[in-house]
């Protein structure tokens, strides 16, 4: 996922037993405290032992200094577990805390901390911060873990509690008064319990607590981290019960379900809220939640065909809180120019975009606030509970258009850190929820504040998140947006606490939810550095899902970050339809770049599988993870549903845009539309789940923008309505992500030959609700194991012979051929002649013309399919 430019096994070590602590000896007198250290070098890891890369002094002493004494630290070495539990420590000098001393570890967490070296005459030689993360899971979350936070209501009644254990006070602000809250001292929990007449009430919490940040002792007012209710943006949580029958929906108790389809089935909308109504003049609430109870709108009409023809999962962009959209639509900018009089190569209508973007009513809304609050911009009214009533009833209406949902959740990071507004985490507990580098610093790879899952109670809340959305809003999936960044046994723990969702005690069936993410490996936690993450190779054989991008590059050809955007792939015309790009290399050497994509798709069709055996185009007999792939295997599936197939999704330019770029500019429209659903095609036709933007099968654009994250309403929303257009066209993208590629977009923008009429969109829409039919009422596509797929799939004419730009695969009564190039084309297939084959049913009964011209010749057994046309024949 794309983020905005300032905005994944070990959970924490938890000792069952601490060590003994013997009766502390009297302190000496102190020495003058150092000064605030501006960074925090030093990692106390557990309540014995402190890791801090300083140099070794001959008769130095190292100690722990805290407000009203000091812990004194040995040289000591870090255990074969410790070492496992933190491998980034593992060669790092280590200190033992002093057995006296230890009793002091909570008096010690709760103010200002600095790990020094003296000499024996007292001499400062160094001084840094201290990271805390692993002592206050040491210390506190054995317990802590087993809490319900938040506001918990018994008979009426609620309590509300919040971990804070380094707070040196903590109370309730509630309704325009304080109340006291009081400390569990063995969870470091606080906790206040209060009448019926709290509910509805707005509140938070009122947190004194040393801010390493800053280097000083605050007092923050803060919001619930386990709010279930906000006020208008945010700025106050309240007290509600989720369970109380007045926010639910008619019918909501008994809501009933489409039929669960196993993930390794799934076929998947990716889907904005806002993007889906806002520009449909047939919804009676654009950009809002009950955009989706409008069923005469043209996209929910859109959306039921979909479910018709075999889609089961919309897939909703992050919908809880987020932090950079104002919630009230009177203080919602909107752009102050006519757009729509602008030239479609202009660089105007961007420039006008950007300067309401901060403030507008759009963002993709990877920059989370509180994890588990519907957002409340989406809602007809965000003061209250509107937004939980009105989330309820587009989940119920989606279920009764035959679809299942799935939410995006954003776990990997927070909107900031630090003493900023809109961190939450970091001013209750200042520098745990976040990870942290060497120094101190807030790791940032994610582009935002990266948070810690491998903290135990960062892990807690993803998983009881998780567990709310599910139980409290019927949610029936989840993508965890770049999952790699969180540990493998995180990912596996919300597994298990889905799993005991039962439909007689929690009204969902949790084994029936859905999971998958982005499996990526990149930043300070990459190759396990930190822990065993959940990235594409980890999550193998887990029934978890992961992105696969290994044959989504093939496809569209090169990959998302060329500087050329010309680079060409199997759908988009490399070697056998060239254009003019010199970044595409020789005739020569496209035609071997061509013919080990064609090996990479054939790896994705058959899910990835690490251990798929075929003969690849060189005529080697190789395994699917001995495909290259950049330096790592193409093949990392252990079975059918581990990797997840996409051509396009919200990162990136839309498929159509992509083909924008990387076609001959001469390509005309009909020719396009064929492209963009042979593209499809290998997701939509491969073993395990798949998944497109919505819109792409009308050949979506969003005129150019490989960011759109911020771009507005203007550049992103879905035109339903043919005649509408399909976006693209609507002038020069914006700068700020795509100005480098504006000598490639402008003359694009303006070439007739991308000008798509209503015979195009609808014709490639038709044409991939054909391809789904097949794909879901055909047995052979969902297979459950790896052998099944060995034994049914195999590429009868793949090695030295195989022809550049067509695919064709065999998969138990069914021949698919995949031809890609501008010319038909004959594949001859071994064993087949002699059998009866014909046009599959759904094709040859549905709307595309040109694909019904295929044919089969059953004395030589000879398939021939059309330019730009994937056909698909069945055994008679």
């Amino acid at each position: 996922m794309k983020r905005p430019s300032p905005r994944g096994t070990v959970t924490a070590v938890i000792a069952a037993v601490l060590c003994a602590v013997l009766m502390p000896v009297p302190a000496t007198a102190a020495p003058p405290p150092p000064p605030v250290p501006t960074a925090s070098e030093a990692q106390w890891i557990d309540a014995g032992t402190v890791v801090w890369k300083v140099t070794a002094t001959p008769g130095a002493r190292q100690e722990l200094d805290y407000d009203d004494g000091r812990l004194r630290l040995a040289p000591t070495r870090l255990t074969a577990a410790q070492r496992a539990a933190y491998p980034h420590l593992k060669d790092l000098p280590a200190f033992a805390v002093d057995t006296r001393d230890r009793a002091h570890a909570r008096t010690a967490l709760r103010g200002r901390l600095t790990a020094t070296q003296r000499t024996a005459g007292g001499t400062l030689l160094a001084a840094t911060g201290v990271q805390t993360q692993g002592v206050l899971d040491d210390l506190y979350s054995a317990r802590a873990a087993k809490a319900s936070l938040g506001p918990v209501f018994t008979h009426g009644r609620p309590t509300l509690s919040v971990w804070a254990p380094t707070a040196r006070t903590v109370a309730l602000e509630l309704d325009g008064r304080t109340v006291p809250m009081e400390r569990d001292d063995a969870s470091g929990v606080w906790r206040v319990r209060g009448p019926a007449s709290w509910a509805g009430k707005p509140y938070r919490y009122v947190v004194r607590v040393w801010a390493p940040s800053v280097g000083k002792t605050v007092t923050n007012k803060v919001t619930d981290p386990y709010s279930t209710a906000l006020t208008t943006d945010s700025a106050r949580s309240l007290v509600v019960d989720l369970a109380d029958p007045a926010l639910a929906p008619k019918g909501w108790a008994g809501l009933t379900k489409p039929p669960a389809v196993p993930l390794r089935n799934a076929q998947i909308q990716e889907l904005h809220i806002r993007d889906f109504s806002i520009a449909d003049r047939t919804s009676a609430h654009p950009g809002r939640y009950l955009a989706f109870t409008d069923s005469g709108s043209d996209g929910m009409r859109h959306l039921r065909a979909l479910a018709a023809a075999g889609t089961s999962y919309v897939h909703l962009l992050p919908a809880f809180d987020i932090a950079t959209i104002p919630e009230r639509g009177s203080e919602q900018a909107t752009p102050a120019c006519d757009l729509k009089i602008l030239a479609p190569d202009s660089a105007e209508q961007q420039a006008c975009v950007a300067r309401t973007a901060a403030r507008d009513a759009y963002n993709w809304g990877y920059d989370p606030l509180h994890y588990t609050v519907p957002e409340g911009s989406y809602a007809s009214d965000p003061e209250g509970t509107r937004r939980t009533v009105e989330f309820r009833r587009m989940v119920q209406s989606l279920n009764g258009a035959g679809l299942r949902t799935v939410m995006d959740v954003v776990y990997n990071h927070t909107a900031a850190s630090g003493q900023d507004d809109a961190s939450i985490l970091d001013r209750i507990v200042p520098g745990y929820y976040q990870r942290l580098m060497e120094d101190g610093s807030v790791a940032t790879s994610s582009c935002c504040a990266n948070t810690a899952p491998e903290n135990a109670m960062m892990g807690k809340l993803v998983v009881d998140s998780v567990v709310t959305w599910a139980r409290q809003y019927k949610v029936d999936g989840f993508r965890f947006d770049l999952m790699g960044h969180h540990p493998k046994a995180n990912i596996l723990a919300v597994r298990k606490a889905l799993d005991t969702l039962t439909l007689r005690q929690d009204g969902v069936d949790g084994q029936k939810i859905v999971l998958y993410g982005e499996g990526w490996n990149f930043g300070e936690i990459a190759d396990d550095a930190r822990f065993v993450q959940a990235t594409q190779r980890n999550m193998a054989g887990t029934g978890i899902a992961t992105f696969d991008d290994r044959a989504r590059d093939a496809v569209r050809g090169g990959s998302p970050f060329d500087a050329d955007p010309g680079v060409q792939g199997f759908a988009s015309g490399l070697y056998t339809d060239p254009n003019s790009s010199p970044a595409n290399g020789t005739p020569a050497e496209q035609r071997a770049r061509l013919l080990h994509y064609q090996d990479l798709i054939k790896v994705g069709l058959s899910g990835s599988l690490a251990g798929y055996t075929f003969t690849d185009t060189s005529g080697r007999e190789v395994r699917g993870s001995d495909v290259d792939y950049n330096g790592a295997p193409a093949g990392y599936a252990a079975r059918p549903g581990d990797a997840l197939a996409y051509a396009d999704a919200h990162d990136n330019e839309t498929l159509f845009d992509t083909l924008a770029f990387k076609l001959p500019s001469t390509t005309g429209p009909a020719d396009r539309s064929r492209m963009q659903v042979l593209a499809l095609a290998t997701a939509a036709l491969s073993q395990g789940p798949a998944l497109s933007q919505a819109g792409t099968d009308l050949l979506r654009s969003k005129s150019l923008d490989r960011n759109s994250y911020d771009s507005g309403d203007w550049f992103n929303a879905i035109h339903w309505d043919c005649r509408d257009g399909n976006g693209f066209g609507r002038g020069l993208p914006p700068a700020a992500d795509n100005e480098d590629k504006w000598p490639y977009a402008r003359p694009l923008l303006t070439n007739p030959s991308l000008t798509m009429g209503c015979r195009d969109t609808e014709g490639a829409s038709a044409a991939y609700r054909d391809l789904l039919r097949i794909r879901t009422t055909e047995p052979a596509f969902g297979l459950a194991t790896a052998r099944e797929v060995q034994k049914a799939l195999s590429f009868p004419l793949s090695g030295p012979d195989e022809t550049p730009g067509v695919l064709t695969m065999r998969l138990g009564d069914l021949v698919v051929v995949l031809n890609a190039t501008p010319a038909e084309q004959g594949q001859r297939v071994p064993g087949a002649a002699g059998r009866t084959y014909a046009l599959h049913p759904a094709q040859a009964a549905g709307s595309d013309r040109t694909v019904k011209r295929s044919s089969y010749e059953r004395s030589s057994g000879t398939f021939t399919v059309p330019a730009r046309t994937v056909a698909v024949f069945r055994a008679g």
